[in-house]
């Protein structure tokens, strides 16, 4: 018993041994001066890509995985309906612009009959002053400035009326104008939902999930296609409040992916969380304040993600680095080759 005993405390001391060599190894790695480092995993924006209105989809383009650039088809919603619609809409944009024809046509005449009473007016008149000053002169009967006194009356109400009525062709041309408004109006929301029907990529990603499939009816707002931003990856990590504080916006940082241990990815400081994420209490010690941690995110440069898009997965675990001090030289496992080559000469 007592060799057991001993080969067991042997074994006990070696294991703490070695424990406290990795922890010591681990610990010169990774606590350096002008630096912090927190473990983390690649995330990505995600955008769903929803139908804009209810209906049937009518096809999907793409599958799961599929790597789509701005603007590519995504997948179509059912349009018979839609372009039902926007026929309807242009058959009362052309009944509209024939109203304005014959509306048009009538002002033309209007304005004829108004030039037409005008002249006459214009002769009545002169004859009316002439017998009022024959009258008075009774050089002619009451008869005779009777009738001219009628006749200049007469040709006072139609001259009038001739306005009237062409003001009226031009109110009646205003309307034929804003009927057709509001046919090219309906012509341009039908297009507009014809137009959303088609469900193109909003950037450069990656398909996640197809929410959907053909032939499902969906609800307006209804996700179908659900994409990760393949220009919007970043690495989220967490640091205590000590060194959170020290942490700017704009910062460099390198990230090392488990996959890929030897290789640094450059990136910068996007975000950095004004309040603590996670904390056991309500703390008011120093000691206690130490366990405070920080979210910070680490975003990776849209023109690296573009010369390396087919290699990105998000979900890959890593470590985040962040340089504290500007000055602080990158240690060797986390330079860029151009930094270890620069160095070499």
């Amino acid at each position: 018993m007592k060799k057991i005993i001993i080969v067991m405390l042997i074994l006990c001391v070696g294991a703490l041994g070695f424990y406290a060599v990795k922890s010591y190894m681990e610990n010169a790695k990774y606590n350096r001066k002008g630096f912090a480092s927190g473990n983390g995993r690649l995330e990505a924006t995600e955008i769903s890509v929803a139908a804009k209105l209810a209906g049937r989809l009518e096809k999907v383009y793409v599958e799961e995985g599929a790597l789509v650039r701005k603007g590519d088809k995504l997948a179509l919603m059912q349009l018979n309906v839609l372009e039902a619609e926007l026929a309807q809409a242009k058959a009362q944009k052309l009944e509209c612009e024939a109203q304005l024809g014959v509306k048009e046509s009538e002002l033309t005449a209007a304005q004829a009959t108004l030039k037409q009473k005008q002249s006459s007016f214009a002769g009545a008149e002169k004859r009316f002053k002439r017998h009022a000053e024959l009258k008075k002169q009774n050089t002619i009967s009451t008869q005779e400035y009777e009738n001219a006194e009628t006749n200049y009356l007469t040709s006072q109400a139609e001259l009038a009326a001739a306005a009237a009525g062409v003001k009226q062709s031009e109110a009646e041309i205003e309307a034929a104008k804003a009927n057709i408004k509001v046919a090219d109006a309906k012509i341009a929301r039908v297009q507009a939902d014809i137009d959303d029907s088609l469900l193109n990529s909003p950037c450069r990603g990656r398909v996640q999930y197809r929410v959907a499939e053909p032939g499902e009816v969906l609800q307006s707002g209804a996700g179908v296609i659900n994409l990760v931003d393949m220009h919007d990856v970043y690495m989220t990590f967490f640091l205590p409040e000590t060194l959170a504080g020290k942490v700017k916006i704009g910062a460099a940082a390198r990230i090392v992916l488990d996959a890929l241990p030897e290789v640094a990815i450059p990136a910068t400081i996007s975000y950095v969380s004004s309040v603590a994420q996670f904390t056991p209490k309500t703390v008011e010690t120093k000691e206690e304040r130490q366990k405070l941690m920080f979210r910070i995110k680490a975003k990776i440069a849209p023109e690296l993600l573009e010369k390396y898009v087919d290699y990105i997965k998000t979900g890959l675990p890593g470590e985040a680095w962040v340089q504290l001090d500007p000055n602080a030289q990158w240690p060797e496992f986390l330079m860029l080759k151009s930094e270890r080559e620069q160095n070499v000469k």
